[in-house]
This record gives structure tokens, C-alpha cells and sequence, in this order.
């Protein structure tokens, strides 16, 4: 693990870094394609911001040398109530980015352990991923695995 790695909530102020760190990381996913128009930087920064500051969006930011190398993001799903059972929310987990040098050094755990207690304590029903290919075997090690009950019906076909 990186010795100078710090874990951390993210705040509004934040937003700017963040959503340069979520451009790296869908041009990551568009490797070797071809270039499309961009969409404004700006329009992830206020998006982001504005989910943080609302509390409607949760993150967590990694940060060594003072610099933010990652983050996850998490989204409260809330539940319909009912009679005989408690309807804590669901967390859905979303946006986990870890820059190329900080890969393979605990980052990404670090990130998901502070995401995951913070479910714990927050009483969250459970946490749900959908998972890149590249990022499943350190879901796994975190705890994640594949549903029972879960069926999913693509809208983009």
C-alpha cells in the first residue's frame, strides 16, 4: 500500500478534480476508438458538485502528495416502505477511478473499505456494482458477488 495514501470524503470543492479524473478515466473505456466531440469539462464539474453539496451523491477521494489519485462514488437507492421489514436504502457504487500510477498499490481498496464502512454504519441494505471487466477481481476481494435475485433488462437494444 502507498505510505503516503489518504482516504477522505469528498466535498463540493472538490468537483473540479473530479470530474477531470472522471474524463481520464472514460477516455481510458475509449481507447484505440475513434475521437468523438468531448462534452465540456464544466458540465461534470457542476454535475458533481452539485450532487455533493446536495447530498444526494456520496464519494471518496484518495489523495498522496496532496493530489486526488482516485475515487468512488456512491448513490442512495431508496426503498419502498413496508410493513414487516426495515427499508434501508441500497447503495449503488459507481464512478471508481484510480489513477494508472497508483494501480496495484492498495489504492483501490483503501477506497472501497472506507465506502464500505461507511455503508455498515449507515445501516444501507447492501451495495451494488456493475463492474468493468478489469475491476471485478478487486470487487471480489472486497466482498462483492454476483446476485441471486437480480435481473436486468437493457433499454439501449
Amino acid at each position: 500500500m502507498t505510505t503516503d495514501l489518504m482516504v477522505r470524503s469528498a466535498r463540493p470543492e472538490d468537483a473540479r478534480a473530479l470530474a477531470e479524473l472522471r474524463w481520464r478515466f472514460k477516455q481510458e473505456d475509449h481507447e484505440g476508438q475513434p475521437s468523438a466531440q468531448a462534452r465540456p469539462l464544466e458540465e461534470a464539474e457542476h454535475w458533481i458538485c452539485d450532487r455533493l453539496g446536495s447530498g444526494r451523491w456520496l464519494a471518496w477521494v484518495a489523495e498522496t502528495e496532496g493530489e486526488i489519485c482516485g475515487h468512488v462514488f456512491l448513490c442512495l437507492v431508496e426503498r419502498m416502505p413496508e410493513p414487516y421489514a426495515e427499508n434501508n436504502p441500497v447503495g449503488y457504487v459507481t464512478n471508481f477511478f484510480v489513477t494508472p500510477s497508483q494501480r496495484n498499490k492498495g489504492t483501490g481498496s483503501a477506497l472501497l473499505e472506507a465506502l464500505k464502512q461507511h455503508a455498515r454504519s449507515s445501516d444501507l441494505e447492501g451495495l451494488i456494482v456493475w463492474p468493468s471487466e478489469r475491476s471485478t477481481p478487486l470487487y471480489r476481494r472486497s466482498g462483492f458477488h454476483p446476485p441471486e435475485e437480480l435481473l436486468e433488462l437493457p433499454l439501449d437494444t
